[in-house]
């Protein structure tokens, strides 16, 4: 065999490789994703289970934001020189005690306490996950390889949630979290196999670069575009089941089916996403952002009508993670540009941003829920998401001198 030969048939081998990486990191996300947001279906009857208002049991959704978005970037940079591989598996191990102890949760407090030691591993799996990910690829796919990662947690909205919801309205809501302790060890054992040992390690970031960060206009503005992008759809849909129920009118066995529809929905945005945000994020993160404030105002219009507000529900999963890709790959883009000693703190930093927007929306759904009703959800949430349409209008201007 010719040395051009040998060289063509070793990149072959790697791209095969890389696609068998990026599918362990994909499988992981589906656990995660699923732990994540399986508790939408399961509100009604947890909060019936442990006798606590739907708006409390609502915590589990924000509660386990906030552990994200605290853990994630504490924990990125004290774990900084730690083999990536061996700490995706480490992350693995977290979540599989935390899904455990929920499915044997007796209290409100403790499954609480459950849902956040989970929400650690969360965090900073999806902050290395999207390095490794851009990593594997050339650059000009690097946004499609973030994509397919997170194809993973667009899956678990299409399959995860509503079969979750289903095993709980069936086996009861812990017999659900059993189920996702099993899907991270599944996790594991394809990240072991799959995820090669040569991962390419990042400079050590010091204290001092990491807050460099926290002192670029461009990069925490991103992250502020991410709270308020993302965030705003969680407004309604932390609540969406209820809203399904009480507004619309659904029987309760109904709503897997709508969830599994949403989450379609959702898987076929993300791929969307990811394809659109290769050449210019900004530009498609801000025809993005449009869409979807306009899909949530109609959404308040549409929600009682049911043939009417199921298909807007739909649209609305359409858009609401088609931004993932170019969130992050911006604000990777933009750590790699001013300050590429720490890039994956500032992934982990946006992972916290998702967050963070998952948490407000959850916090303001509540309250919506409590003062004027479900209905009105949707159309403040599209306010959110408006603020990130101007945000992103003006990181564009700036970006551009």
């Amino acid at each position: 065999m010719s040395t051009q030969s040998q060289a063509v048939h070793q990149a072959s081998v790697e791209n095969k490789g890389n696609k068998f990486a990026l599918l362990a990191l994909a499988i992981s996300a589906f656990g995660i994703g699923t732990t994540e947001f399986v508790p939408v279906g399961l509100l009604s009857a947890i909060s019936g289970d442990l006798s606590i208002s739907i708006t409390l049991a609502g915590l589990l959704i924000s509660g386990y934001a906030i552990g994200v978005a605290f853990g994630a970037p504490v924990l990125t940079a004290l774990t900084d020189n730690i083999s990536r591989k061996h700490l995706l598996l480490g992350l693995m191990v977290i979540f599989i005690i935390g899904n455990g102890i929920a499915a044997v949760s007796t209290s409100f407090s403790l499954l609480l306490i459950a849902r956040f030691v989970t929400a650690f591993s969360h965090g900073l799996f999806f902050s290395i996950g999207s390095t490794i990910a851009a990593s594997l690829v050339p650059e000009h796919k690097r946004a499609s390889a973030i994509a397919f990662m997170f194809t993973g947690l667009t899956v678990a909205t299409v399959t995860g949630v509503p079969l979750g919801t289903f095993i709980g309205q069936t086996f009861g809501w812990r017999a659900t979290f059993a189920g996702v302790a099993l899907l991270g060890v599944i996790g594991m054992i394809a990240s072991a196999l799959l995820v090669p040992k040569n991962l390419e390690e990042p400079p050590p970031s010091s204290f001092r670069d990491q807050l460099k960060i926290l002192k670029n206009k461009q990069i925490m503005l991103s992250f502020l575009i991410t709270a308020l992008g993302y965030g705003g759809t969680f407004v309604a849909f932390t609540y969406l089941a209820p809203l399904l129920e009480e507004v619309t009118g659904l029987d309760p066995s109904l709503v897997s089916v709508i969830l599994l529809l949403y989450g379609l929905a959702v898987a076929i945005g993300n791929t969307i996403g990811g394809k659109a945000s290769n050449k210019n994020p900004l530009k498609a993160l801000f025809n993005m952002f449009i869409l979807q404030a306009i899909v949530l105002f109609i959404l308040s219009f549409t929600v009682s009508y049911t043939v009417l507000g199921v298909i807007v529900i739909v649209l609305m999963g359409l858009f609401a993670f088609m931004n993932v890709p170019a969130l992050q790959i911006l604000v990777v883009g933009l750590a790699e540009k001013y300050v590429p000693s720490a890039v994956n703190v500032a992934s982990a930093l946006n992972i916290a941003a998702f967050n963070v927007g998952i948490a407000i929306g959850s916090f303001v759904g509540g309250l919506i829920v409590d003062s004027i009703g479900l209905i009105h959800t949707p159309y403040i949430g599209g306010i959110m998401v408006v603020g990130a349409v101007i945000l992103t209008a003006y990181l564009r201007k700036i970006e551009q001198q």
